[in-house]
């Protein structure tokens, strides 16, 4: 895996974590949730489309998004 994307996957689960109160025991499904939100809109940004919205987007996001921003 590119360092450049594990490295905002990691971030990305990482805020996921602490805005679900730092609860232990949960890595696996911060870690996939993140991967999935940054490749659905690494995809989209390089196919030329806006990413599809959640109904609810979790906090902080902005740091990932100028980065995939800067990358597209």
């Amino acid at each position: 895996m590119d360092q450049n994307l594990e490295n905002l996957i990691r971030e990305r689960a990482y805020e996921i974590w602490t805005s679900r109160g730092c609860t232990h025991g949960q890595a696996d499904q911060h870690w996939l949730a993140a991967e999935r939100e940054i490749l659905t809109a690494s995809t989209a940004a390089l196919a030329g489309k806006p990413a599809a919205q959640k109904k609810r987007p979790l906090p902080a996001r902005s740091k990932i998004t100028k980065t995939l921003a800067r990358a597209g």
